[in-house]
């Protein structure tokens, strides 16, 4: 009899709607990640940003975690020499992502496996779910940005006794604190990360690609820069659009106030 074949540890699946779902498919070891992992990881994202097809990705670990950070048995060949290879890095790929990536996180989100959640736009959680850091507990010093965003999130003083004390964030804790959007029940992760996504696709597909940009790199600038910013992409965009154009926004608009009256 012949062996069964190795399954894919990194699983991607389209749907006719737009909505491509990434799974990291090693259950058995809570979907830790090894070197060869993360490469098919970063290069599955950059794929579908590039897929005309697809407009939202969903992300998601099978079993019990979400992802349970780097493989450890395996930390010199992921680490040593690698923190810049940004090909490789899943993380700087998500924030290159011009699409919104929607986490569905069950389980564990640990150390890798949390900065690759904090790399998503918008967190669905299950209730039992659970975000630790725990570079400090290994001697592992962050290069995900975990030290940088998670204070801009949760508040620095929180985010020191999460990362200093190895101090798991709850599910309730993470939606209380305005790290996740949603919490569901665990079986129901996954279908509200499709539905949000599918939210997102009712949408102008071409501003939503335009208004995730300028509200993430908004974010990194003080606001009276961000606004600056704002208000420069919004003169280039409109400069940019022709008579038509502008015809076809007021008609849509307009179509969209009657079916309202009508309610």
């Amino acid at each position: 009899m012949e062996a069964a074949p190795p399954a894919e540890l990194i699983v991607v699946e389209r749907d006719p709607t737009g909505v491509a779902v990434i799974t990291i498919n090693r259950p058995s070891s809570l979907n830790s990640l090894t070197r060869p992992m993360m490469v098919l990881l970063a290069a599955a994202i950059r794929r579908l940003d590039a897929d005309p097809a697809v407009g939202a990705l969903v992300l998601t670990g099978r079993g019990r975690a979400f992802c349970s950070g780097v493989d450890l048995t395996a930390a010199e060949e992921v680490f040593k020499g690698d923190v810049k290879d940004v090909d490789a890095n899943p993380v700087a790929q998500m924030e290159r992502c011009r699409k919104p990536i929607i986490g569905a996180v069950n389980g564990f989100a640990v150390t890798a496996g949390f900065e690759i959640a904090l790399a998503c736009d918008i967190l669905v959680a299950g209730k039992d779910a659970k975000f630790i850091d725990t570079h400090t507990r290994f001697g592992i010093f962050p290069s995900w940005g975990l030290s940088q965003k998670l204070p801009r999130i949760i508040g620095i003083s929180r985010a020191r006794e999460v990362s200093l004390s190895g101090m798991a964030i709850t599910a309730e804790m993470a939606e209380k604190w305005g790290l996740v959007n949603h919490v569901v029940d665990n079986g129901e992760v996954l279908k509200k990360a499709k539905e949000v996504s599918l939210a997102i696709l009712r949408n102008n597909r071409d501003m939503v690609l335009m208004y995730k940009s300028v509200i993430n790199d908004g974010f990194k600038l003080d606001l009276g820069h961000a606004l600056a910013l704002e208000k420069e992409r919004a003169h280039s965009y409109y400069n940019g659009m022709t008579k038509g154009q502008f015809a076809a926004m007021q008609k849509f608009i307009s179509s969209r106030s009657s079916k309202s009256s009508k309610l």
